[in-house]
């Protein structure tokens, strides 16, 4: 038996193996290699894959399942937390874009219904590359990270009366307003549903899986629950991608979302690629050299456009400066949905073929540049914000974005030799709540409104703006700071951060966490004090518990991590040797262990008799430490005691004579 497409398969990631290889000697993003083996792969040139729409099936496949991880690593309520941006500053981004891109369009000679319509076209953005880049670079709690995801929920929303209105545009539609109040009704009842699911369905059909202790019958309920919500909101009318986003959201209320991302990512890294290959087939070669500058030139212009509408609605949004512009550098792209929406606009006649093929152009060419300006968006951010823009329009867009938070001027006023705490997350919060008890006068900086505004009502002294301008520090004092405490998870922030900061001072103390420990080095040379992390640090933690039940005395394991983290964690990592670590600071591991057992009902081999009588002591040589009945604990165990179900024994012995004593209440 043959199966038809087969063949492509085998050619498209055959192929990419071999371009992506070469790409990755290149340095350059896997993203670009796929889109270039679209290209060579497809109908345009080398003409290796002939069936070009059972690869846009797979393609479709691959973005459901992005963006179904995407729900479950958001949450419902990390979406409650940017509805604002969802619906107020998408609402900005697709206006602004669909009114400055009509404006231009119609000057140059489309009629007004082929303005409207490419408005529509150049408004979308792609949230395959965005949310894959974003992730692949951990920065998707990121401030920029949840604007891009907010603005590109609204637009998968947004597509669909898009599509709706196309036809009316040409002339060609019905009821428009029966129509929309109709798909108003329908995506209400699938919210409603979905939420029921979330809460009283889904969690118990989880748990009952679960019990089965069968992997594959996991993996299976993960993939219907997806496929099944995607179907569900498209025969609606709505988007495919935006049911697994909203399947995502259902998942991630369960105990068990990081088991479900897990089985789900090798499924999304396959089908994701074959995504970017039919995009790069669209691509006609000889079109584009023929038309090569006048494409280039539309290009430039397209993105300009995009990054102002941006910029703009993330100012207006009172992020700082610095988020507002890597959030433009983010969505600059045309997206896949301006595709699915242009061969709607293709039958209706609202596109010539000469434009359609334009854009398609250009639409490639913004994806293809879309990993390089992620990657250098920080960079080319502080650059601008350094040298491209001048001090008081900086100045005076930081007195627009605190015009309406109060006191921040009476919170910096009489700072002096006093913590400064950048970013006000988990970690932000711990190192707050302990200065605040030690009588320690601190001040926090926060670039995100909602938390920001979250600390303002607890009372905090905390300051709106983005820590890596140098306005912001100086209103803080940084000069005459004591410490300084970084505890964002941007690892490039950080970076611009103690630039800016050591610019400022050379005597603050500056502690920062950090998520991997290969960030040290370059952290600690651009000049931070100490580094923590994470990785490593939960590490000691874990192991210090592990000692613990060793029974290694209390000093001597404070002397193993202080020696760890003296040396810059070296030990644990690849390159550390036993001959870093002193010979006085070597563990001796006991011969005895304090373990526990509960005494469950049914074991009656030791349930009701004395402690005597249990032979625990006799036949395993484990002695009995205390007992721990009702809350209550007995420490005073004398031989005539009775053992009771539900009873939790402490007991000291040798270690395989506990876990022979384990083994004998096992077995019946």
């Amino acid at each position: 038996m043959e199966l038809p497409i087969l063949k492509e398969v085998v050619i498209i990631l055959g192929l990419s193996v071999l371009i992506i290889l070469a790409f990755q000697r290149l340095k350059l993003p896997s993203i670009l290699g796929f889109l270039i083996t679209g290209i060579v792969a497809g109908p345009n040139a080398l003409k290796l894959v002939k069936a070009s729409h059972e690869v846009e099936m797979l393609s479709e496949i691959g973005i459901i399942f992005l963006l179904f991880i995407i729900g479950i690593e958001f949450s419902l309520k990390g979406l409650a937390k940017v509805k604002k941006t969802v619906f107020f500053g998408g609402l900005m981004q697709v206006g602004g874009t669909i009114l400055l891109v009509f404006i231009t369009t119609y000057f140059l000679g489309l009629s007004p219904p082929q303005a409207i319509f490419m408005g529509f076209l150049i408004a979308l953005s792609s949230t395959a590359i965005v949310l894959k880049m974003l992730h692949e670079k951990g920065q998707m709690t990121s401030p920029h990270g949840r604007i891009a995801l907010a603005i590109l929920i609204f637009q998968d929303i947004i597509v669909v009366p898009m599509i709706l209105v196309t036809p009316m545009l040409a002339g060609n539609g019905g009821n428009l307003w029966l129509t929309g109040l109709s798909l108003i009704a329908k995506f209400a009842l699938v919210v409603v549903l979905l939420i029921v699911l979330a809460r009283y369905a889904v969690p118990v059909l989880l748990d009952k899986v679960v019990k089965t202790r069968s992997r594959e019958l996991f993996i299976l309920t993960i993939v219907v629950l997806c496929f099944a919500t995607a179907w569900l909101t498209s025969s609606v009318g709505l988007s495919l991608a935006l049911g697994a986003f909203f399947a995502g959201l259902i998942i991630s209320e369960s105990e068990y979302s990081h088991q479900a991302t897990a089985s789900i990512l090798p499924f999304r890294e396959i089908f994701i690629s074959f995504f970017f290959v039919s995009v790069g087939m669209l691509l006609d070669i000889s079109y584009f050299f023929e038309h090569f500058l006048v494409l280039i030139a539309i290009t430039i212009g397209v993105i300009l456009l995009k990054i102002f509408v941006v910029l703009i609605t993330v100012l207006v949004l009172r992020f700082p400066l610095r988020t507002a512009l890597i959030s433009a550098f983010t969505l600059f792209q045309v997206g896949e949905f301006s595709f699915l929406l242009s061969t709607i606009g293709m039958r209706n006649a609202l596109l010539t073929n000469e434009v359609y093929q334009s854009f398609l152009v250009i639409s490639i060419l913004t994806m293809g540049l879309t990993p390089f300006l992620i990657g250098y968006s920080d960079k080319m951010s502080d650059w601008l914000i350094r040298f491209g823009i001048n001090r008081k329009v900086r100045k005076r867009l930081i007195n627009y974005q605190n015009r309406k938070k109060k006191n921040t001027d009476e919170i910096a006023a009489d700072l002096h030799d006093h913590l400064i705490i950048i970013g006000l997350g988990i970690n932000g919060h711990n190192v707050a709540r302990t200065a605040s008890k030690a009588k320690i006068p601190y001040v926090i900086i926060e670039l995100d409104p909602d938390i920001f505004k979250d600390g303002k009502n607890k009372g905090l002294p905390i300051v709106f703006g983005d820590a890596a301008d140098e306005l912001i520090l100086n209103h803080v004092h940084a000069a005459e700071a004591r410490v300084v405490v970084i505890a964002i998870s941007d690892p490039e922030a950080t970076k611009s951060i103690i630039v800016i900061l050591r610019q400022i001072t050379e005597t603050a103390h500056v502690i920062v966490r950090t998520r991997h420990v290969n960030e040290i080095d370059a952290t600690l040379k651009l000049g931070a004090d100490e580094v923590i992390p994470e990785e490593f640090e939960t590490s000691i933690q874990i192991f210090t518990r592990v000692l613990n039940r060793y029974l290694i005395p209390f000093d001597k394991v404070q002397s193993f991590v202080t020696h760890l983290r003296a040396h810059n964690y070296e030990i644990l990592s690849q390159s550390g040797n036993d001959d870093q670590f002193p010979a006085h600071l070597q563990l001796h591991i006991p011969d005895m262990v304090i373990a526990t057992l509960p005494v469950q009902r049914g074991e009656n081999k030791i349930v009701g008799k004395t402690i005597a009588e249990s032979g625990l002591r006799k036949n395993f040589g484990v002695n009995v430490l205390a007992i721990r009945r009702n809350n209550r604990y007995y420490t005073e165990i004398k031989p005539e005691m009775t053992i009771e179900t539900d009873d939790m024994l402490y007991l000291f012995g040798d270690p395989a004579k506990v876990a022979e004593l384990n083994k004998y209440l096992l077995v019946d």
